[in-house]
């Protein structure tokens, strides 16, 4: 299964999803998130094939394209690998076609150097709910759980774990708790506890470009606290897909041949390697703002659910650490989705664009994303948003 909510591939529950000839619930909240002349985010990968080419159109801003394609990670794949180790202030980065093989890889290496092939993690992080046990099943990785709590380990849990282990993973943000981080504090002493323990840290940064207003520091300081870094190219920059392991000249070089070995040794990537870098001039300077507004967004959408009559909601975090976060709702997820929907499509305003997931009898989320086309709501436009849907929502249940 796919970690973007966005694109769930399974059918959706639903009345309509019993008549193959009619839409089913992710056909028509699709359809009505690219019809709709107001949203949240503009979520690139979900537009038309037609509209994502023309992505490439920029392709001639951020590199030479008289320049010889790349072959087997040569020419723009190093471009883009130069350009991710310069972020970070790492000796080196590769490029890998999945943040999977990445992690896979940078881990296995770090066992062979450490000697124990146990990694502790997160139960909620993703290798363990969306990859199939991978670590295990692929690798000969031995994920081992650090704490059940919706948030990153304290420093003391990392100190007094009963086993012992080669690799300590922080999946930053931890996405399937709300898309939480520590505090810089809290984070340091997490680092500095795990190198107690002579473990090396490794960082699921897949969202690690967003952190920066959170913690109040730039790329280069955060990914300097861990050994290795991976990050993603399309979950915040919009590229095509792809991915980057950022660590050590010998780490990286050691990671190449095995992502040969995996497999991701692509002929060529160049679509990819030039959308991420296109992403990274345009999409990487805006994410701070993003971060920002989505504060505004969420503090609004708690004064129109409220005003709006619902007896219980939730919004997780209440002050979003980066430009995503969580809606909770007392109703069964088929209700508040059939709400939402119904809403974008008589309104041409999407205020949830995104799968419900049931999370128990009566109980349903879903994640909100800010993106630019966020900034065009004021905070008045999503209370007033907020407030019609709470009570088209309280009308249906």
């Amino acid at each position: 299964m796919s970690d973007t909510t966005a694109v769930r591939k399974e059918r959706e529950s639903g009345p309509e999803a019993d008549d193959e000839s009619r839409p089913t619930l992710r056909e028509r909240r699709i359809a009505a998130w690219r019809g709709a002349p107001r949203v949240l985010a503009r979520l690139d990968f979900l537009a038309p094939l037609s509209e994502r080419l023309t992505l490439l159109e920029a392709a001639g801003s951020v590199y030479d394209l008289d320049e010889t394609s790349d072959i087997y990670g040569n020419g723009v794949v190093e471009a883009l690998e130069k350009r991710v180790a310069g972020l970070f202030g790492t000796e080196a980065a590769a490029f890998f076609p999945t943040g999977t093989m990445a992690q896979q890889v940078a881990l296995r290496c770090w066992a062979g150097r450490t000697g124990n092939p146990a990694v502790a993690l997160h139960p909620l992080s993703h290798p363990e709910v969306y990859e199939r046990n991978a670590f295990s099943q692929v690798s000969g990785l031995r994920p081992v759980r650090m704490t059940s709590e919706p948030r990153l380990p304290t420093a003391d849990e990392v100190r007094d774990f009963e086993e012992p282990f080669g690799a300590l993973m922080l999946e930053l943000p931890l996405r399937d708790a709300g898309f939480v981080l520590p505090t810089w504090e809290e984070l340091t002493e997490v680092v500095d506890a795990a190198r107690e323990r002579e473990a090396v840290v490794h960082f699921d940064g897949a969202r690690l470009w967003e952190c920066t207003e959170h913690f109040g520091r730039p790329l280069e300081e955060i990914a300097g606290l861990a050994d290795s870094v991976y990050v993603s190219f399309y979950k915040s920059l919009d590229a095509y897909g792809g991915a980057a392991l950022a660590g050590p000249a010998s780490l990286i070089e050691e990671a190449k041949a095995w992502r040969h070995r995996y497999g991701g040794n692509v002929f060529q990537q160049f679509p990819t390697a030039l959308s991420a870098l296109i992403g990274l001039d345009r999409e990487l300077p805006r994410l701070p703002e993003y971060v920002r507004h989505a504060r505004v967004v969420a503090a609004a959408l708690r004064e129109g659910l409220e005003a709006g009559g619902l007896p219980w909601f939730r919004v997780h975090p209440e002050a979003p650490h980066t430009h995503d976060f969580q809606v909770w709702l007392p109703y069964d997820a088929d209700v508040v989705a059939e709400v939402a929907i119904e809403a974008a499509e008589e309104t041409g305003t999407v205020l949830f664009a995104n799968h419900w997931d049931p999370k128990g009898p009566g109980l349903s989320f879903t994640e909100v994303y800010v993106r630019s086309a966020g900034l065009e709501w004021s905070a008045g436009d999503v209370r007033e948003a907020a407030e019609e849907f709470a009570r088209r929502l309280l009308r249906a249940a």
